[in-house]
């Protein structure tokens, strides 16, 4: 799924704990307080898909605010 101008995959980490992996759309690293991240994992095991991914998206909207990272454009030049 694209949101933000990222992409965030679902997968299950053990039975019944779900977590999210976002990556820019445009493939270039989330860079936080000069550290580069080419995917980021979200740190938390949820119940179900669903939450997970609504966890990311929660975290993608905080990025400009407690990060001051650059957001990607909603479409990827090549």
């Amino acid at each position: 799924m694209i949101y933000g101008g990222f992409e965030i995959k679902s997968f299950e980490a053990g039975k019944g704990q779900w977590h999210a992996r976002i990556q820019r759309t445009d493939q270039r690293p989330v860079v936080i307080d000069g550290i580069s991240f080419p995917t980021l994992d979200i740190g938390f095991a949820w119940s179900d898909r669903d939450a997970a991914i609504a966890d990311a998206k929660l975290l993608i909207d905080r990025f400009p605010q407690r990060y001051g990272v650059t957001m990607p454009s909603a479409t990827a030049s090549a």
